[in-house]
């Protein structure tokens, strides 16, 4: 066992509503333990803005055309992620070697190699007086990878963690539904060191869709426990219809970002029709994903667990399991880990690994050329 960290993740979704803030120990390979987890809300300006902004970036020469409202914004985010970190130090009562700042993501073009993160590492590190590790996807993509996935290192160490506790068995799938759905099949801790044995990659929508429609179409943010979805009814040939125009991604190779869906297909439906269309649209599209993961593993009965703000969807999770038998969808809350707070403790995991130079990401993860290491580290005090 190498030396163990204290470390502090910080992750704002696509979601853009607010920051999760996690504080784990670690030794960045397979010891961990959770400390402390805590959400804090964008206000409402903030939320306006990074609407705005992300909805005028649509390609490269925008983050430049934007460079100033860019900055101005990425200062506030950076602010209000730094009094993030102090009030759940002072709550906790924690000392952290170390901080993950993932930022908020405005604009990804993996073909180009540029993604921007709204956040500024080097203030936030002058801020709250603690060396910080950022800028987590710009080496995965220097060497040839999309840039994303980067959790599934730290999936894998969640299933073997709950696999010890619980005796689930492999194969175990880690789901998560943030804005964008990405899965995990992970492996035993007995074949750790074949990590080119862990797969992953997003597999389409999440809740940015189902989200979407909601707020363009009642006073509503999100589906609360996909009540409304439930109440519509799917309508069959607008749902085909959709499937055959988004059915882009057979590789499973990219990277995928909010913008390369829409909801124009549902123009028309009622409120809970488009809800209901669009959340089989989402489900049908996971399942896809499901199914493409496993496809070595079909007659096996295998665990799946769910994480991330759609999990407590719980209509969209019942049909994506209405594709399966043999498949099991749970939450990852019943076996002890907040389902809430994965990616901001990842974040806190993939920071310690960039500390300790070991790698965050690898061919069969982000499709990069080699195994790459993470962030950039800086200290700034």
């Amino acid at each position: 066992m190498g030396k163990i960290y204290t470390a502090l993740g910080l992750m704002s979704g696509t979601s853009l509503d607010g920051v999760d803030v996690s504080i784990i120990e670690s030794d960045g390979n397979t010891e961990y333990s959770s400390i402390s987890n805590k959400y804090f809300q964008y206000d409402s300006k903030i939320i306006q803005k990074l609407l705005e902004l992300r909805n005028k970036i649509s390609k490269t020469q925008d983050l430049k055309l934007y460079s100033k409202e860019i900055n101005i914004l990425e200062r506030a985010i950076t602010l209000f992620h730094a009094n993030a970190v102090e009030e759940i130090l002072k709550k906790s009562n924690s000392i952290i070697d170390l901080i993950g700042f993932h930022g908020q993501t405005i604009y990804h073009n993996p073909s180009k190699k540029i993604t921007k993160q709204l956040g500024d590492g080097k203030l936030l590190s002058q801020l709250t007086k603690k060396k910080v590790v950022y800028n987590f996807r710009q080496n995965d993509m220097i060497n040839g990878g999309q840039g994303a996935p980067l959790t599934p290192i730290f999936h894998n160490v969640l299933a073997n963690k709950i696999n010890k506790e619980y005796n689930l068995n492999f194969p175990i799938n880690i789901l998560n539904i943030g804005g964008i759905s990405n899965i995990t099949k992970t492996v035993n801790e007995n074949n750790l060191w074949n990590l080119d044995k862990i797969y992953a990659h997003d597999i389409g929508p999440g809740n940015c869709l189902i989200d979407d429609w909601i707020r363009k179409n009642s006073k509503k943010k999100y589906d609360h426990n996909g009540l409304i979805a439930r109440s519509g009814n799917i309508d069959k040939l607008i749902l085909n219809q959709a499937l055959e125009n988004f059915s882009f991604n057979p590789s499973y190779k990219k990277s995928l970002d909010v913008k390369d869906y829409d909801i124009f297909f549902a123009k028309g439906l009622s409120l809970e029709n488009g809800a209901a269309t669009i959340t089989e649209f989402t489900a049908k599209l996971i399942s896809d994903g499901i199914i493409y993961t496993n496809r070595d593993e079909q007659s096996k009965n295998y665990k799946l667990l769910v994480c991330g703000g759609g999990r407590k969807n719980d209509y969209l999770l019942e049909r994506v399991q209405n594709n399966f038998v043999q498949l099991h969808l749970e939450s990852i809350d019943k076996y002890q880990v907040d389902g809430d707070f994965v990616e901001s403790q990842a974040f806190a995991f993939l920071a310690i690994r960039s500390i300790k130079n070991m790698p965050i990401s690898f061919p069969s993860t982000t499709r990069c050329n080699k195994e790459s290491t993470g962030g950039t580290i800086v200290k700034n005090f």
